[in-house]
């Protein structure tokens, strides 16, 4: 990957940042609140309940996704971005458009995901 490729990389990786907190979804916390409201009826208590597990999942979501576009800048430093992690193989500039912050090739991400999810049915 030439120095301009990486360069439009970063760019990308920042912009994707940028957006992340200026959704304000990491640092807002509001939606984990229950109203005093909302106790009183069970309906409308599940319904927070199931409201506030929805923004944690995004929240979370979006941390992981922060932390990995972190992570991928700092492979852009230390020049080892775009190479997978599991077999130093270049990724894909497909993959990296789609996905700036993969840190595997397709073959390993595919057997990650094998592997997770063969996990998940036995759990």
């Amino acid at each position: 990957m030439d120095k301009k490729q990486l360069e439009q990389f970063k760019v990308l990786l920042l912009k994707h940042r940028q957006q992340i907190l200026n959704s304000g979804m990491v640092n807002n916390s509001e939606d984990l609140h229950v109203s005093q409201e909302d106790l009183s009826d069970e309906t409308d208590l599940a319904s927070s309940l199931v409201s506030q597990q929805i923004s944690v999942s995004i929240r979370e979501r979006e941390l992981f996704k922060l932390k990995r576009i972190d992570f991928a800048l700092e492979r852009i430093a230390e020049g080892t971005y775009g190479h997978c992690e599991e077999c130093d193989d270049e990724i894909g500039l497909k993959r990296l458009e789609n996905q700036p912050w993969a840190e595997l090739c397709i073959f390993h991400a595919e057997e990650k995901e094998r592997e997770e999810a063969q996990t998940y049915r036995q759990a």
